[in-house]
């Protein structure tokens, strides 16, 4: 190497140390107005809970590591949190956002400063709030790029194209959540899908509205798509096109080929597709994916349009994609189950192998008694859900203000590590007498660095469903999955241990259960819960506490100055 080239090296690593120095020391900053914004889909006008008056709300941009500040102005009428889904904000759960779990909510006219820490994460996150159902309404993306000078590991896309998948109710979403926790039944399904806020021209008064990209033949486009939906799995797909899952929940993945998609709520994906058909229209589409045919769903269909450049407008309708059938179960799995980590040398994994720590958590729909048995759950009962067999009992403080200050009489500490009773969780003939969970405030105990594996086991008390499982704080590495009751002896045998995917959300089949590995190296109070609205709002919830290790950087950081009080 010559000196010029090494004086030029030299000086293009200090003008990049000093970008990162001066990022660390002013953090890019957003500011977040939570405002009430009229808006008119399907023929009628609502009024809705926004983000800067926004549906769906901004999207945040960084890079990998650095550290953001987001100032939110709650000018709604009601509490609020936000969550930022997939950050694991390291030593810091103070700006995490679940209600009454890292905080209590921001109350009308009042502000939080969130601070969001970056670590690892690199792809598509995103934020939503974390209090009743506003998250309906009030969500977003989150843009991870690599550091300055790092490439992507796949050709770099000539556009990135935003897919907010969500759900849209011509009745109040609050009203939603207050009839069906007031009459002990299911909700009121939405009216229409949505991506990027517009139904798509299937529904009535949407059709100028739709949503649509411009594509240049022979380019290739990166979709960064997020299930913000309340209650749904969708299919999708885009008509003609084959796509390339390249991403999931903030970590790369192998490149996958496929003609459909399914994602979870709560689930990122990153995919690449190559504008290389005919000039023309063609459809996206994303529809529902549902196991469990007792409960009654929004079984519509919302489009998008993708439009080369130099098409003739035309009475024909664009094509239109191939997706499975609503309860195709099969296909839903198989795509989900092809999720392959890179495990490289840019990208590499840390399997935890020696594991000190195993739990078996049940994940069940269950019932509880109704006065008069007049609710309109099964037999007049009530709906409840449970994490083995306790529905999680929320406080008006939050846990980790009760954990940070040593305030005893929150919680307490003795959540079950395996079902308290086993029986064949997956039978159709399940006896009516094994659907009354505990109500209880319970949490896991972790020790710093302890080695976690987790089989999640779906059940069919009550009704069996897919789950969309959810953990804060953390990333973790989906091992195995399968059909039927977990068995502890043959069942480890088939993990995979050489290049898992890295998640945040999986989808636990019908039926069936899901073992995930991580390490507990971030302390803190870490909610983890299904993504299925109605099933939190059920109590399908529970918490980690992981403490603090023994080195100075191993210990929960101090709240900040103005952290919502709990009043």
């Amino acid at each position: 190497m010559n000196e010029e080239m090494a004086l030029k090296i030299a000086g293009f690593l200090i003008i990049l140390g000093f970008i990162h120095s001066q990022a660390a020391l002013n953090p890019k900053t957003y500011d977040y107005e939570v405002k009430e914004a009229n808006f008119t889909r399907l023929c009628k006008n609502k009024t809705i809970l926004t983000v800067n008056g926004e549906f769906p709300g901004p999207t945040i941009y960084a890079r990998r590591g650095e550290t953001l500040v987001v100032n939110v102005y709650n000018k709604g009428n009601l509490g609020i949190t936000i969550h930022w889904h997939g950050v694991k904000q390291p030593r810091y759960p103070w700006s995490d956002g679940p209600e009454f779990i890292t905080q209590c909510p921001i109350q009308p006219g009042a502000n939080f400063s969130q601070k969001i820490i970056l670590s690892d994460e690199e792809g598509t996150l995103w934020w939503h709030a974390h209090s009743d159902w506003s998250r309906a309404t009030v969500h977003g993306l989150i843009v991870i790029w690599p550091k300055i000078g790092r490439p992507y590991p796949f050709p770099k896309p000539y556009v990135e194209y935003p897919i907010v998948l969500a759900e849209w109710w011509r009745q109040d979403v609050e009203a939603v959540l207050l009839d069906f926790m007031k009459t002990g039944g299911d909700p009121n399904t939405s009216d229409a899908l949505t991506v990027n806020g517009q139904p798509g021209d299937l529904y009535p008064c949407s059709s100028s509205e739709t949503t649509k990209f411009i594509l240049e033949h022979g380019k290739t486009y990166m979709l960064r798509m997020v299930n913000a939906a309340m209650n749904l799995f969708l299919f999708f797909g885009i008509a003609g096109h084959e796509i390339t899952v390249v991403g999931t929940d903030g970590a790369y993945t192998k490149p996958l080929k496929s003609h459909y998609g399914v994602i979870s709520p709560g689930q990122t994906i990153d995919i690449l597709f190559k504008a290389d058909q005919p000039i023309g229209q063609y459809y996206f589409a994303a529809r529902p994916y549902n196991s469990q045919p007792a409960i009654s769903f929004d079984n519509t269909t919302t489009t998008a349009i993708f439009e080369y450049k130099g098409y003739k407008n035309s009475s024909s309708k664009p094509a239109f994609p191939h997706l499975p059938k609503v309860n195709d179960t099969s296909a839903s799995v198989n795509f989900t189950g092809s999720f392959r980590s890179l495990a490289s040398r840019a990208h590499p994994i840390d399997v935890p192998m020696k594991i000190t720590r195993n739990f078996l958590y049940t994940i069940s729909i269950n019932t509880l008694p109704c006065p008069g048995n007049t609710c309109l759950g099964p037999r007049g009962l009530r709906f409840a859900a449970s994490v083995n067999n306790i529905t999680f009992d929320s406080q008006n403080i939050s846990i980790l203000n009760a954990y940070y200050g040593r305030i005893k009489g929150v919680y307490g500490v003795d959540f079950p590590r395996f079902p308290p009773l086993f029986f064949n969780f997956t039978s159709s003939n399940i006896s009516t007498t094994l659907e009354t969970p505990l109500n209880a405030t319970e949490v896991q105990v972790l020790n710093y660095n302890d080695t976690v594996q987790l089989v999640f086991q779906g059940t069919n008390v009550v009704a069996g469903i897919d789950h969309p499982m959810h953990l804060h704080g953390h990333s973790f590495y989906v091992v195995g999955w399968g059909f039927g009751n977990y068995n502890k002896s043959r069942d480890p045998l088939n993990f995979n241990l050489i290049d898992p995917p890295l998640q945040q959300t999986i989808a636990v089949p019908k039926n069936g259960w899901t073992a995930i590995r991580f390490k507990a190296d971030n302390p803190g109070v870490w909610l983890m819960h299904c993504h299925l609205e109605r099933h939190i709002s059920w109590g399908m919830e529970t918490v980690f506490i992981t403490k603090n290790g023994v080195r100075a950087r191993e210990s929960l950081l101090p709240p900040p100055s103005d952290l919502p009080p709990c009043t």
